[in-house]
C-alpha cells in the first residue's frame, strides 16, 4: 500500500507538492484564534500593541500607561498595524508570530536551495516546518520568534551570499560574494535587532569573527560588503532609536546598560539557572529530530575545499549560540530558537544518509515517546496537582493523548515508508506527525485558560467597565487583564517589571493597601483585581466590596 502511494505521489510532484503546501498553511493558521491569550508574554505584547493604536504614540512603547522600553518596536509596530487593518483579536495578536515562524521556514529553503539544490531545500523547509519548539513558538505570541525568524534569515542570506568557493572572469578559486544576498543579510540583522536588541548583532559577529579565525578566512569581513551594509543596517535601526531617546532621555541608559548588559551578567530578573539548561530543552525541542542530532553535527565538519563552507559555518552558529545563552544569566526555553533553521538544514543533509538501523532508531524513539505522552497524560491528568486542579486537567487530557497518537502515528508511517525505499517520504511523515501533535497540544491549552488568561473573567464584568469607574489591580497583576479590559488598571502594592517607569513617572500607582483601602472608600463606584486570598482580608477587615468574578487564581470585586 505504502509503494503504491510513493509511486502515486513520485508521479504527480507538481501536484503533490501544491497540496501538501496547502495543507501545511491551513494546519499552521487553523488555531490562531482559538485560544484566548495567556500571561504573561501574550498579553504583554498584545496591550503595548493596543495601547499604540489607542494613544497614537508610536515611538514609545508603553504597558498599561507606563513607558515599556525592554525592548524594541518592531513586534509591537507589526501587531498594532494588524490590529488597526482587521480588528484588536487574538488571531491578530499572534499573527506576526506565525508569519516570522513562516519566514524562517522560508528563508531556510531559499538559502538551502542556493546552496545544496531543491532536495535539501524542500528536506530543511519540511524538518523546520515539523520541529516541535519550532511549531509552538509560531503560534505563541512573543519576541523570540521574531528575533529567531530575522536572526536565521540574516545567516541563511549570509551562506546563500559567500556559497561554495567559485571562481572569478580569471579563472582563478578566489570566493565571490553576492551582493543581493549579502545585504538582505544586513537588512535581516537590522530587523532582528528593532525585534530584540543587540544580541542580534553579537551572536552573528561572534559567529563570523570565530569562523574567520578558525578557517584563516582573513577576507570575509571584506566580502561581507561592511560599508553598503553597515549603512543599510544604521538606515533600518536607527531613526526609531534616535527618535525614542530624543523623547525619552531615561532610554539610553534602561534599554543598554540595564536591558542588556545587566541581564546577561546578572541575576536581577530571576531567571538564572544551571549551566546545562538548554540541553533537555534541545532535546525536547527538537522532536522528533532528537536521536539523529548528534551524527548530524558530526557531519558537519570542514572538508578540504577552499572557500567559504557553509555547513560548517551553520554547525558553528548552533554552538555559537547555544554556548551564548547557556552561559548567560538569563535562560528562558525560547532562547535558543534561532539555531532551529541551521539545524533543519543541517538535518536535511545528513539525514537521507542515515542507515536502515539508525533511521529505524529514530522512528521507533518517536513512536515511544508518542505513546507515553498519550498514556502519561492520562494518569497524569487524573491526579491533578494543587497548581492545576484535576477538572481544567481532565479537559486537556483527549488533546494530549490525540498529540501523543498523531506523533507515534507518524513515526510508525514513517517506517513504512523507508522501507519501501522512499526516505524523503518517511522524514513528511516524521514531520507531520509532530506538526500535528504540536497543534493539537497547543489548541487543548485552552482547556487551561481559566488559569492563564482573564477573557473569561472579564467577560462576566463587561457591563461593569464604565470608563469613569476605577479599576484596580491589588498586589497583584495580571498582564491578559488590560487587554481584555480594554483599559488601564491601577496598580496598587505590586509593581511587577514595571518597577522602574513606576518610580519615574507614579501616575496613579498606589504604593500600599492603606492607600487603596482609603480611596476604594471614597469611591462611589470601582472594581478591583485581587487574589482569593486577599480578598478574604478585605472581607475580615469589613471593607465594603462584593465578588462579581472568580477564577481559580483571580477575584474581581465591585463597591456595593
Amino acid at each position: 500500500m505504502i509503494g503504491r502511494l510513493v509511486q502515486a505521489l513520485q508521479a504527480r510532484p507538481t501536484q503533490t507538492l501544491w497540496l501538501g503546501l496547502g495543507a501545511f498553511l491551513l494546519i499552521w493558521f487553523c488555531n490562531l484564534d482559538y485560544r484566548h491569550l495567556i500571561r504573561t508574554d501574550e498579553g504583554r505584547y498584545a496591550e503595548i500593541a493596543r495601547e499604540m493604536v489607542v494613544s497614537g504614540d508610536w515611538i514609545t512603547p508603553r504597558q498599561n500607561g507606563y513607558k515599556y522600553f525592554e525592548k524594541p518596536p518592531l513586534q509591537y509596530w507589526a501587531t498594532a498595524a494588524a490590529f488597526e487593518l482587521f480588528g484588536i483579536h487574538e488571531w491578530t495578536a499572534r499573527l506576526w508570530t506565525a508569519l516570522c515562524g513562516l519566514l524562517g521556514i522560508a528563508v531556510t529553503f531559499l538559502a538551502a536551495r542556493r546552496i545544496w539544490g531543491p532536495g535539501a531545500a524542500c528536506l530543511a523547509a519540511v524538518i523546520l516546518a515539523g520541529t516541535l519548539q519550532w511549531v509552538a513558538m509560531g503560534h505563541f505570541s512573543s519576541l523570540d520568534m521574531s528575533l529567531a525568524a530575522f536572526l536565521s534569515a540574516a545567516i541563511a542570506a549570509f551562506c546563500a551570499a559567500h556559497g561554495p568557493a567559485s571562481s572569478d572572469s580569471t579563472g582563478s578559486d578566489r570566493p565571490r560574494t553576492h551582493t543581493g544576498w549579502m545585504l538582505s543579510a544586513w537588512a535581516f540583522a537590522a530587523l532582528a535587532t528593532l525585534s530584540k536588541g543587540i544580541v542580534a548583532m553579537a551572536l552573528p559577529a561572534a559567529t563570523i569573527g570565530l569562523y574567520m579565525l578558525w578557517r584563516r578566512d582573513w577576507d570575509i569581513v571584506r566580502r561581507s560588503r561592511p560599508l553598503a551594509g553597515g549603512a543599510l543596517f544604521l538606515g533600518i535601526t536607527a531613526p526609531w532609536f534616535l527618535l525614542v531617546s530624543a523623547r525619552n532621555p531615561e532610554f539610553a541608559q534602561f534599554f543598554f546598560v540595564q536591558e542588556h548588559l545587566s541581564r546577561f551578567l546578572t541575576r536581577m530578573h530571576g531567571r538564572d539557572a544551571p549551566l546545562w539548561f538548554f540541553v533537555p530543552v534541545l532535546a525536547g525541542g527538537l522532536i522528533p529530530w532528537t536521536l539523529a542530532l548528534p551524527w548530524t553535527l558530526a557531519r558537519a565538519r570542514p572538508q578540504a575545499a577552499r572557500g567559504f563552507e557553509a555547513a560548517p559555518f551553520l554547525g558553528l552558529w548552533v554552538i555559537v549560540t547555544f554556548c551564548f545563552f547557556s552561559v548567560s544569566h538569563s535562560k528562558l526555553e525560547s532562547y535558543i530558537l534561532p539555531i532551529y533553521p541551521a539545524l533543519a538544514i543541517l538535518l536535511a543533509l545528513a539525514l537521507p544518509h542515515l542507515s536502515r538501523r539508525g533511521f529505524a532508531w529514530l522512528v521507533h524513539s518517536n513512536a515511544l515517546a508518542g505513546l507515553v505522552l498519550a498514556a502519561g497524560s492520562v494518569l497524569a491528568i487524573r491526579k491533578g496537582s494543587a497548581h492545576i486542579p484535576a477538572e481544567l486537567l481532565a479537559r486537556y487530557e483527549p488533546w494530549l493523548v490525540g498529540a501523543g497518537l498523531a506523533l507515534a502515528a507518524g513515526a510508525l508511517a514513517a517506517r513504512q515508508f523507508d522501507r519501501a525505499g522512499a526516505r524523503r517520504g518517511a522524514l513528511v511523515a516524521l514531520a507531520a506527525g509532530s506538526l500535528g501533535a504540536s497543534q493539537l497540544a497547543l489548541s487543548g491549552h485552552e482547556s487551561l485558560a481559566p488559569l492563564y488568561s482573564s477573557y473569561h473573567t472579564v467577560l462576566g464584568i463587561r457591563p461593569l467597565l464604565a470608563a469613569d469607574t476605577p479599576f484596580y489591580s491589588v498586589d497583584t497583576y495580571d498582564h491578559t487583564m488590560p487587554f481584555y479590559a480594554g483599559r488601564r488598571l491601577i496598580m496598587v502594592g505590586y509593581k511587577d517589571e514595571l518597577a522602574v517607569p513606576i518610580d519615574r513617572e507614579p501616575g496613579p500607582f498606589l504604593p500600599d493597601i492603606a492607600r487603596f483601602e482609603q480611596a476604594w472608600r471614597v469611591a462611589p463606584k470601582a472594581l478591583a483585581l485581587m487574589t482569593p486570598a486577599q480578598f478574604s482580608r478585605f472581607q475580615q477587615a469589613g471593607l465594603p466590596m462584593a465578588e462579581v468574578g472568580r477564577d481559580p487564581r483571580r477575584v474581581i470585586v465591585s463597591k456595593p
